[in-house]
């Protein structure tokens, strides 16, 4: 299993939410990449980064700070947030980027990120409310059930799964480890768990369950409720 550190980009600046609202935005940092490369000198091996600006504009808009970062380290990274169409993909790809988060257009149009999936390493992101789905930067909620979204990506060749319970999203309050195996089972693919660490028992409730591929870790670190380093050794 892995540990993914997370920086969430607003207007350039590394930013954790609370339940996905915009207006609750905290600043960590003004310099993301020197973030991302303390991540690798900790020990991490993936980066997960979302343009928060770009899920709610539908279009990616920290592309220069998420260049600084991607050059900045040696990590995989992963970039989801506005990223609609193949352009935008072949620009991150050319970045250097190394995965794809596919989270609205997952759910709206099925058929793109299966078209994509063979030809781009990509992760469909699923985030829920109440286990329903989701999208354009959390602001709207579907009638569709995660675990139904999940099971229509079984065999599409998609990378990964990365399942947020927004309910619980920098909160500290604890993952959600039954949703994310929910969705693990449904899907058949890789699934990483999001939202809610709060120390390092999350970890090992991830790790203990057998069923879960990974698990990103944001504001646990920034509150300091966790030593990440120590999180990396035990794994």
């Amino acid at each position: 299993m892995e540990i993914l550190p997370a920086i969430d980009l607003k207007e350039g600046l590394a930013v954790r939410l609370s339940k996905g609202e915009m207006e609750s935005a905290k600043i960590y940092s003004k310099t993301p990449w020197e973030l991302a490369k303390k991540f690798e000198d900790m020990g991490a091996k993936y980066l997960h980064l979302v343009d928060l600006d770009g899920a709610f504009a539908g279009e990616p808009v920290n592309f220069k700070t998420i260049e600084k970062i991607v050059n900045s380290t040696n990590l995989k990274v992963e970039v989801g947030g506005g990223i609609r169409d193949e352009k935008r993909i072949k620009d991150y790809q050319n970045l250097g980027v190394y995965r794809f988060i596919l989270g609205s257009v997952a759910l709206k149009n099925p058929n793109f990120v299966k078209e994509m999936s063979p030809k781009y390493n990509i992760v469909v992101g699923i985030d829920a409310l109440g286990g329903m789905v989701a999208t354009e930067g959390w602001a709207d909620v579907s009638s569709i059930k995660a675990t139904d979204l999940a099971r229509l990506y079984a065999g599409a060749g998609v990378s990964a799964i990365i399942c947020t319970d927004i309910g619980k999203d920098g909160m500290l309050c604890g993952v959600n480890v039954g949703f994310t195996e929910a969705i693990a089972e449904a899907s058949g693919i890789d699934t990483i768990a999001s939202g809610g660490v709060k120390d390092i028992s999350d970890i090992l409730a991830c790790k203990n369950s057998g069923k879960i591929a990974g698990v990103i870790v944001g504001k646990a670190y920034y509150e300091g409720s966790i030593d990440l380093e120590k999180a990396f050794k035990i794994l």
